[in-house]
């Protein structure tokens, strides 16, 4: 019962290799990959993949504009050019609104970018608004911006609300499980000191696993990896749904659980969000 509540199957990574992604997760023991829009082109994609594998459900949403640009630029996400019509963007999520599960990855983003901020938040309470009247839970992207994304959430009717890879500092991540919302813990907890520290704040309630694929892989080399997996990954280039178990591991290593427990717990929460 194993859940990727948050990746990015639409990335050229699975070009020519979904269906075998999407094997490998079966075979791990996967029953929900959830796979986000950042823009109208990934959106689509993701509405077609959700229609195409039991397996994957959909999560649409608009990334900051500026940022997603920045990343096209450099390579680091290939897409087209990243120019469209906001409000045209949230009618189509609403058309499609009986096709998805949750409203994302939208957020706020300074790490490239602090001259746009308002131009951010407004887009980011643009999406607030759409899930509030989709009443769809909400996955939250806030790198290098935590304090002021908490605070524009603390101010909606929101009550699903999942932090995905939140980077806050502690007084930030008490505010999180003080207001009931949720946080995600990436494959790369293995190696990830912020992420393991969340893991011992935050109640087994309050937590999903996610593997941000193709990003933040939990391995440090090829030789960890299993037999399998495909050449992006054997040289480090692309993590995988399959992968999300060993997110759960190192939960149930830092919680001093049983695996199983971990695995019944977070699928509960997935019922109670979903």
């Amino acid at each position: 019962m194993l859940i990727d509540i948050h990746c990015h199957l639409d990335h050229c990574y699975f070009k020519g290799d979904l269906d075998n992604v999407i094997d490998n997760a079966e075979k791990a023991g996967l029953k929900v990959i959830l796979t986000a829009g950042i823009n109208p082109e990934t959106n689509r994609k993701t509405l077609e993949m959700a229609d195409k594998h039991d397996i994957v459900k959909a999560s649409l949403g608009i990334y900051p504009i500026k940022t997603l640009q920045k990343e096209i630029e450099s390579g680091d996400y290939p897409l087209k050019e990243n120019k469209f019509d906001i409000d045209e963007e949230i009618k189509f999520i609403e058309k499609n609104k009986n096709k998805i599960i949750a409203i994302g990855e939208v957020g706020l983003d300074y790490f490239w970018f602090k001259d746009n901020i308002e131009e951010q938040k407004e887009l980011f309470e643009k999406m607030i608004s759409l899930a509030e009247k989709l009443n769809k839970p909400i996955i939250v992207h806030s790198r290098k911006a935590e304090a002021d994304a908490v605070e524009i959430l603390e101010s909606s009717k929101l009550k699903k609300i999942i932090m995905h890879c939140f980077s806050g500092k502690k007084s930030l991540v008490k505010k999180v499980i003080d207001n009931n919302w949720y946080l995600t813990i990436p494959t790369n907890v293995t190696k990830s000191f912020q992420f393991q520290e969340n893991v011992k704040l935050i109640p087994i309630t309050q937590l999903f696993c996610e593997t941000d694929a193709p990003y933040l892989s939990p391995f440090t080399g090829a030789r960890n990896l299993p037999n399998q997996i495909s050449a992006h990954t054997k040289v480090g280039k692309r993590n995988e749904p399959a992968f999300v178990v060993e997110a759960y591991k190192k939960i149930a290593e830092i919680k001093n659980m049983e695996l199983k427990e971990v695995v019944n717990n977070v699928w509960m929460n997935f019922k109670n969000v979903f």
